[in-house]
């Protein structure tokens, strides 16, 4: 009797330890007070449907949002779509689904939330793969994610992930519940990370019916294809043909500014075995500067107005007050070039025969026509093929042109058909030419020579002494070489080794001014003057 008392008193001990031990269990597993947590069943239909129930607890008081995308990247531009349908929500909160994304807000107490996944289910092999993303896009930090699944079939293997997106942290715990269903759990998903979890079962079980399509937005837009390859290709044939081109159009000016050059022989004998100065080519002072730099610049115009001087159609003399006069000597004829006409008719308009460099300061002077006119002459000349500047303009122009529809194409392209690259690869050729049209206007193989024979003029200017011109020759040849030494930067050395005083077209008597302080001041101030009227740049040309 007692014995049969013991095995009752024991069983029941036995039976409330077990009851204590699992309810402790129980109470181990379940979510922290105050945090959020959820529980989600999944069930496959037959028809490759999945059917979610999610159970999810907040704290009063608190309202959270969870936003899960519907566009996945599937690796090689490909992306996999879902589709949430019928979703509603059982308590306090609201759902809203788009194309991109199925968003979820919840208020505090506990709310179940019923959707179902489209495209869930996609072929793997010789093998069935469903996948979901059972918890993610949270602003919150979930205590508890406690998953379930079940399938027509029992499935084959389960895969959990967990963490940051793109991890591949598995989940605190998963596994196939006993062959007939699947378990898995994670403790403490930070906010914004996920649980994805991938099941496998047998082919045939229900019909997969994931969508895989091309990768859509910009990053698809501008996705490297064949045929925005090939137009990468394109542009670095054209760029690598353009480089390769002024390579050899720039080279041959490159050879005549790195060559050995002496000093070029400009002082010839005229008939009357006189010592003249001539210049190479036929080369006049204003020309020079325009084939050095490419630019009509104002110190062009200078010497232009000083060799005219020297050739007796006009004469500077200085005045008091630290000015000077230009008049008109020689009427104009035909032996001068368009250009110096130009001039001629800038400083002094038709009626006037002389003008001070002082009343020039408050005159609009037009100096286009002796702009447009130079280069004219430099291209006449076959220095140039076309004018310098037209030139720099029309690439200038065509390249933003072509940039600004190469940007064009790109945002249409990006929002249409895609190879949006292909219109960037334009805008960029584009924005190459606008930035190399400086580059353009390259001088013909003639000009390239007399690029070289200015240098042997410069050599001249610095190395001839007055011993090597006979002295009743020493006035002229200083005088027209002199407009020369004044666009190629010389001025000072050329007037210190000369010490001219008494000049036939320059007068300085009666004012008691020393000529090598008085020049550099008139050249100074028309300079000046010149350069307040624009068109022109103020800067002297560099010595080549």
């Amino acid at each position: 009797m007692l014995k049969n008392w013991g095995a009752a008193i024991f069983v029941a001990v036995a039976l409330t330890s077990v009851t204590s031990f699992g309810t402790a269990a129980g109470a181990l597993a379940q979510p922290l007070p105050g945090t959020v947590s959820t529980e989600v069943r999944m069930k496959l239909e037959r028809d490759a449907r999945l059917s979610v129930t999610e159970t999810v607890q907040v704290p009063d008081g608190k309202t959270v949002k969870r936003t899960v995308p519907l566009r996945l990247a599937a690796g090689n531009d490909l992306e996999r779509q879902y589709q949430v349908t019928d979703a509603k929500v059982e308590g306090k909160g609201s759902t809203s689904t788009d194309d991109d994304s199925f968003s979820v807000t919840l208020e505090g107490g506990q709310s179940t939330l019923t959707y179902t996944v489209v495209g869930a289910v996609a072929p793997v092999g010789d093998a069935l793969e469903v996948r979901w993303q059972v918890a993610g896009g949270w602003d919150t930090e979930l205590d508890k994610v406690a998953v379930s699944f079940s399938a027509p079939d029992s499935p084959t293997s389960v895969n959990c992930l967990a963490g940051p997106v793109g991890s591949s942290q598995p989940c605190t715990s998963a596994d196939l519940a006993d062959g007939k269903g699947v378990r898995a759990q994670e403790i403490k998903l930070g906010a914004g990370e996920r649980v994805d979890v991938a099941i496998g079962l047998s082919a045939g079980v229900v019909p997969p019916n994931a969508v895989v399509v091309e990768q859509s937005g910009l990053a698809a837009a501008f996705a490297l294809t064949p045929a925005s390859g090939a137009a990468l290709g394109g542009l670095l044939v054209l760029l690598l043909g353009g480089v390769a081109l002024l390579w050899y159009l720039r080279g041959r000016d490159a050879a005549a500014l790195a060559s050995e050059v002496g000093a070029v022989s400009v002082l010839v004998r005229d008939q009357d075995d006189r010592v003249a100065f001539a210049s190479p080519d036929g080369v006049l002072p204003g020309q020079v500067g325009t084939v050095v730099d490419e630019h009509v610049d104002v110190v062009d115009v200078t010497a232009t107005v000083i060799d005219l001087a020297v050739r007796n159609y006009l004469w500077i003399t200085e005045t008091d007050n630290h000015d000077w006069q230009i008049v008109r000597r020689n009427p104009l004829d035909d032996s001068l070039s368009g250009y110096e006409k130009a001039v001629c008719e800038a400083l002094l308009p038709q009626g006037a025969d002389a003008v001070s460099v002082s009343s020039l300061r408050g005159r609009q002077i037009d100096l286009a026509q002796v702009r447009d006119r130079l280069y004219a002459d430099v291209v006449e000349k076959r220095w140039f093929v076309r004018r310098p500047d037209a030139e720099r303009n029309l690439f200038w122009w065509a390249g933003i042109v072509i940039a600004v529809l190469g940007v064009a194409a790109t945002v249409v392209l990006a929002l249409t058909i895609g190879n949006a690259l292909f219109g960037l690869v334009v805008a960029a050729g584009g924005v190459a030419l606008a930035f190399g049209a400086r580059s353009m206007p390259a001088r013909t193989k003639r000009g390239s020579e007399l690029l070289e024979h200015v240098r042997g003029l410069r050599g001249y200017l610095a190395g001839v002494t007055p011993d090597d011109v006979p002295e009743a020759d020493r006035e002229l040849v200083f005088s027209r070489s002199l407009p020369y030494a004044v666009v190629l930067g010389e001025t000072e050395r050329w007037i210190g080794t000369f010490g001219q005083q008494d000049l036939y077209w320059y007068g300085n008597s009666g004012t008691g001014s020393d000529f090598r302080r008085s020049f550099p001041a008139f050249l100074g101030a028309l300079d000046g003057v010149l350069a307040q009227a624009g068109h022109l740049r103020s800067l002297r040309t560099p010595n080549p």
